[in-house]
């Protein structure tokens, strides 16, 4: 399941580098109006159990919009990296320890009760690229897609809730999707809330 498709790479390439260009102001603003965009999608509001990310390599930093969750009653997981490419999801809040895993990735020290993706309620989702469909460009793992593939068969949304977080320059017109891809739900760049779930209107 590991994408190696040169296209592909090349577009990685180019995305991440300029994700990684970016100044902290930039990213700093971009997070501030990730929070704005998420807080339009009602489920970020209410779901008790939400999935994130540590942002490393110039992804866009969800400290802003995770700020709120304990206020709200709601709690924050971050993956966890399993062999056999198996994630699993840690309970973690500001302040609890945490330590590089083979990536370089921050996880939580704390595993005593690791859950696995369908006890989740919503999962943002690090992307490289996107398109308005849904589809997503990862870094070619493959752990979202695997650890999620219990929704290729379910109707969409479903339960963990997809939302792909990126950039709004990390938006491409079309990807061609791949048979183990597992769709997002919605979108959410610092410029607003995609929904993928409604057809794209169609241009006379």
């Amino acid at each position: 399941m590991t994408d190696i498709s040169p296209r592909r790479q090349d577009l990685r390439d180019r995305l991440a580098g300029q994700r990684r260009a970016l100044g902290a102001a930039e990213r700093m603003r971009a997070a501030q109006g990730l929070r704005r965009s998420l807080e339009q999608l009602p489920e970020f509001l209410v779901d008790e159990r939400i999935a994130g990310y540590w942002a490393h390599a110039g992804e866009l930093p969800l400290n802003l919009a995770m700020a709120p969750l304990a206020e709200r009653g709601q709690q924050f997981h971050l993956p966890v990296i399993r062999p056999e490419r198996r994630m699993r999801f840690a309970a973690w809040q500001a302040g609890d320890a945490v330590e590089p895993n083979r990536y370089g990735i921050p996880e939580p020290v704390a595993q005593d009760h690791l859950l696995p993706g369908n006890f989740m309620d919503l999962v943002l989702v690090p992307l490289v690229g996107f398109d308005r469909s849904g589809n997503r460009l990862g870094f070619g793992g493959g752990y979202y897609d695997t650890n999620f593939a219990f929704l290729k068969d379910e109707e969409r949304p479903a339960s963990p809730l997809l939302v792909g977080i990126g950039y709004a320059f990390q938006e491409l017109d079309a990807l061609d999707a791949e048979s183990w891809d597992i769709p997002l739900d919605y979108i959410a760049t610092e410029r607003e809330l995609i929904d993928c779930t409604q057809p794209e209107p169609s241009t006379p």
